[in-house]
């Protein structure tokens, strides 16, 4: 089988909000919330008395009115638990558009759910995305991305999952996350290698907005395509940091005309306003144009 990443369209992931499936009132908020994508979680933040309860919840809530541009994902139990195996029937049953696998340490832990959702026949447009948020889940990230790019296909996303992670290594949840970022780039780098998308761990304290924009703004600067969420009050933030700007926009617009110029056919290389630009920079700046126009039209939904 290939090993190739196949193409993937683009989502905007800026901002992945968590909402506890055992939250009625939380379920509903979702249809309110300028958020790209929302994790519906039957795991950790559900009590192991409520799991039946939350799971009768995502059912009549998927029953209702569909969210408007925003991407669905069901976090499950680990399908070695007692609770996996129901949490996978009902994400079978309501075809969100991702299912989310926790502590995800090797490569056969993909495997072994894209085999059920191949075996169930699952529609292609159910994905699987890994939390990873563990030493060996760290350890493992370029294996585990290179075989979910083969099996099936079907992998789409990493979730750093860091207060799992702080918990088994020991270290200290300080300001700009110092001993992180090595494991952190480690993400990044592995999801480019294999065309995924990485979304940067949650900011616990939801009322310090200073300190989850300079995250933000650190986790795009490293590559992050988004952050994960715990509170609606920290969407607009994370919209901002890891959205565009005017600029960057206007930029890539002048890139792309550049090389669509006649006189730039059959060159590699340009020269834009006096700084000598390659063709690599136009697959860069046709992609950030593309974000930019997905962004506009979630502002007219």
């Amino acid at each position: 089988m290939s090993r190739s990443a196949p193409t993937r369209s683009m989502r905007l992931r800026r901002s992945v909000l968590s909402v506890p499936a055992v939250n009625r009132r939380a379920l509903q908020k979702t249809h309110e919330l300028d958020c790209d994508a929302v994790i519906f979680d039957l795991e950790d933040s559900v009590a192991v008395e409520r799991k039946a309860e939350a799971r009768d919840n995502l059912k009549e809530f998927f029953s209702g009115p569909s969210l408007v541009s925003k991407e669905r994902i069901i976090r499950i139990n680990a399908l070695s638990s007692s609770f996996g195996n129901a949490d996978l029937d009902l994400v079978l049953a309501l075809e969100p558009e991702a299912v989310l696998l926790p502590k995800v340490n090797e490569p056969q832990d993909i495997m072994a759910i894209s085999d059920r959702l191949a075996d169930a026949d699952a529609p292609e447009a159910l994905r699987i995305w890994a939390m990873i948020e563990t030493p060996r889940g760290i350890l493992n990230a370029a294996a585990i991305a290179e075989a979910g790019r083969t099996a099936g296909s079907r992998l789409d996303c990493f979730v750093v999952g860091l207060n799992d992670l702080r918990k088994e290594t020991g270290v200290l949840p300080q300001p700009g996350r110092t001993y992180l970022v090595p494991w952190l780039m480690q993400v990044v780098l592995a999801v480019r290698a294999y065309g995924l998308d990485a979304i940067d761990s949650v900011f616990n304290d939801f009322k310090d907005m200073n300190g989850l924009e300079n995250e933000c703004l650190d986790g795009h600067a490293m590559g992050f395509d988004g952050k994960m969420l715990i509170h609606p009050d920290q969407i607009e933030v994370a919209n901002r940091c890891f959205g565009l700007n005017d600029i960057d926009v206007a930029e890539a617009e002048a890139i792309i005309a550049a090389f669509a110029d006649p006189a730039a056919a059959g060159l590699n290389v340009v020269d834009l306003n006096g700084r000598m630009v390659e063709r690599l920079h136009l697959v860069q700046a046709q992609g950030l144009v593309h974000k930019a126009r997905l962004i506009a039209e979630r502002k007219t939904t």
